[in-house]
């Protein structure tokens, strides 16, 4: 049998605690109407935490239309303030690794440059009433 060290250890438990928030912010966008269509997306630049789709209804002279936008999701959870929120963790090298991902995705899925994307973010920040989850649309541009 092996043995697992200390940090190879933490290292599991740390990615363990992060799929349950990942989990946890897919079902709250899930309630919020976002139809998830993909978890963990990697390559070889980096991740995506969530992908999904969220459906709009627009009213305009008198007519109802629907539109689709494809989401990026960046999730970040922090048990405390002590080291920052976890928006204030969504570094801009973080914000164009996702950007640069995000183009991976669309070109795998042959998604047309005319779909509108987004990028968001869910942080979800622990406090001593348990978590408070924030979900920040439009969060940053794409950049390449």
């Amino acid at each position: 049998m092996r043995r697992v060290g200390k940090k190879q250890n933490a290292r599991m438990n740390k990615r363990k605690k992060g799929t349950q928030k990942e989990a946890l912010a897919a079902a709250y966008l899930g309630r919020n109407g976002v139809k998830i269509v993909c978890r963990n997306y990697r390559v070889r630049q980096g991740e995506i935490d969530l992908i999904g789709w969220e459906e709009a209804c627009e009213a305009t002279r008198g007519r109802e239309r629907k539109s689709r936008t494809l989401v990026f999701f960046e999730v970040k959870y922090r048990k405390n303030r002590g080291n920052g929120s976890a928006l204030e963790a969504v570094t801009p090298a973080k914000q164009r690794q996702i950007s640069r991902v995000s183009l991976f995705f669309l070109n795998q899925y042959h998604i047309s440059d005319k779909v509108p994307i987004r990028y968001d973010v869910v942080a979800i920040d622990g406090n001593e009433n348990g978590e408070d989850i924030t979900w920040v649309k439009n969060a940053f541009p794409f950049m390449g």
